[in-house]
């Protein structure tokens, strides 16, 4: 059972195709540091592509302390006024 203590928050980057992936890498590298778990939220092919870049160039920040990044993929729906949204989810986590 976890405990509040026990529990790692998250934290939610919503990402566009014009995101650059170098600003959206050093700012997951900087969540990790802090001890959060990262979710990516891109809508839309490019900004699928920018998430998926911005990882390796967060691993490149995070692997001098020693920290490997592991990404967990799934899909979400979001409601918005053209109707709902089917996106995908990238859970970014620190071991």
């Amino acid at each position: 059972m976890q405990t509040q203590s026990d529990a790692v928050s998250e934290k939610e980057f919503r990402v566009k195709s014009t995101t650059p992936a170098p600003e959206l890498g050093s700012a997951i590298a900087h969540a990790i540091n802090a001890g959060h778990v990262v979710v990516l939220k891109p809508v839309g092919a490019g900004a699928v592509n920018q998430s998926v870049k911005a990882i390796p160039i967060a691993q490149s920040f995070v692997s001098s302390f020693g920290t490997r990044l592991t990404e967990e993929i799934s899909f979400f729906r979001s409601k918005s006024p053209q109707g709902d949204i089917l996106g995908i989810a990238i859970r970014v986590m620190g071991s």
